[in-house]
């Protein structure tokens, strides 16, 4: 087990077959997707899902689940939530590519700045955020407004992008 786990609670296993385009499951069968690769990075452009929007989905599942516990905890009703999350893919000009992440928080039922408060938060219980923290450029918003690198927030968190 790696160090910085205190203990594993879940493991997800899944296999790939061709790459970008062919097929992958995981070994459960709850996850069973063709895959394409999108024409802009060299692909068919086919009607099977990528590696990106997989990533999308996966990041903005685990970044929604800690704002429900987050206001929960601060009495704060976040009910309606949802999280859109947008990741870009491109060349470094290493020779490699790289990736960006922006969550965005729709939260009818919070101000803007509890909203903010609420999102820095996630931000910090994310496994994905921890996992990817100062190795991708993570961009957050609530209703589409960019959060400000520097913002000091009511929780304390200052807010800092491009590989948070």
């Amino acid at each position: 087990m790696p160090e910085h786990l205190q203990g594993v609670l879940y493991t997800a296993v899944a296999v790939v077959e061709g790459g970008r385009e062919d097929h992958g499951h995981s070994l459960d069968g709850r996850l069973d997707a063709d895959l394409s690769a999108a024409e802009s990075m060299g692909g068919s452009g086919g009607s099977g899902t990528n590696p990106a929007e997989l990533l999308a989905v996966g990041y903005a599942a685990y970044f929604q689940s800690p704002p429900l516990p987050v206001a929960t905890g601060r009495r704060l009703d976040a009910s309606g939530s949802r999280i859109t999350s947008l990741v870009d893919i491109g060349p470094t000009g290493h020779g490699g590519f790289g990736l960006t992440v922006a969550p965005d928080l729709h939260a009818p039922r919070l101000t803007a700045e509890q909203a903010a408060d609420v999102m820095a938060r996630a931000h910090q219980r994310c496994p994905y955020s921890n996992a990817t923290r100062r190795n991708i450029d993570v961009e957050l918003s609530v209703g589409g407004m960019l959060l400000p690198t520097g913002a000091k927030l009511a929780c304390g968190i200052v807010l800092s992008h491009g590989s948070t």
